[in-house]
């Protein structure tokens, strides 16, 4: 697939656009925000969440449908779309030489579309939110904010596009919609048993 036209254009240049707009006195933080250790916390404050709000059956079946999500997005992003469009990272590509702040020397993978980084926290934010905000009200904006944040470090960092990043917050969000009705589904005949 070539991506040529309007649309690739104005997404090259709304990525250089962004990615120049860094400055290093945030690019460790950004790199921090991108990466898994600085989120250990939150991680384990949502599974806290699932045991407080729900029975322990219900929590243990959320919480396997969470394992199930992240494999999907996961997989999804890196072999239904990266593997399928083969579209460059923009730190692979030759007509942005010279262009991308790449913040440290290593770009990833030579694909980026979509981005398993958006795929990923949005999915999760989509369907812990959806899980939880019921019973904890803040906690679906806070969520999405917290994918959003993790999305544009990726643009900071040199990584991915606008698109990329587009892509896989629609494609995390449509994986994790439809698990959240399979989950719910499961964890009422869960309570019911």
């Amino acid at each position: 697939m070539t991506f040529d036209g309007p649309i690739w254009e104005f997404d090259r240049q709304l990525f250089v656009t962004l990615n120049n707009a860094g400055f290093e006195a945030l690019d460790g933080f950004m790199l921090l925000v991108s990466g898994t250790l600085l989120w250990i916390p939150l991680y384990a404050y949502l599974i806290f969440l699932l045991f407080k709000k729900f029975p322990t059956k219900n929590a243990i079946v959320g919480l396997a449908w969470v394992v199930v999500l992240i494999f999907l997005c996961d997989q999804l992003s890196v072999h239904a779309f990266k593997e399928v469009f083969e579209r460059l990272r923009p730190c692979h590509e030759p007509l942005l030489a010279g262009q991308v702040r790449l913040v440290k020397e290593s770009c990833g993978g030579q694909f980026g579309f979509v981005s398993s980084h958006a795929t990923n926290t949005f999915g999760l934010a989509v369907f812990l939110g959806g899980l939880l905000g019921s019973k904890v009200k803040w906690l679906p904006v806070a969520l999405l904010l917290w994918a959003a944040l993790v999305s544009y470090s990726r643009i900071w960092l040199g990584v991915h596009y606008p698109l990329d990043i587009l892509g896989g917050a629609i494609l995390g969000t449509v994986i994790a919609r439809f698990l959240l009705m399979v989950a719910n589904r499961a964890m009422s005949a869960s309570s019911s048993s």
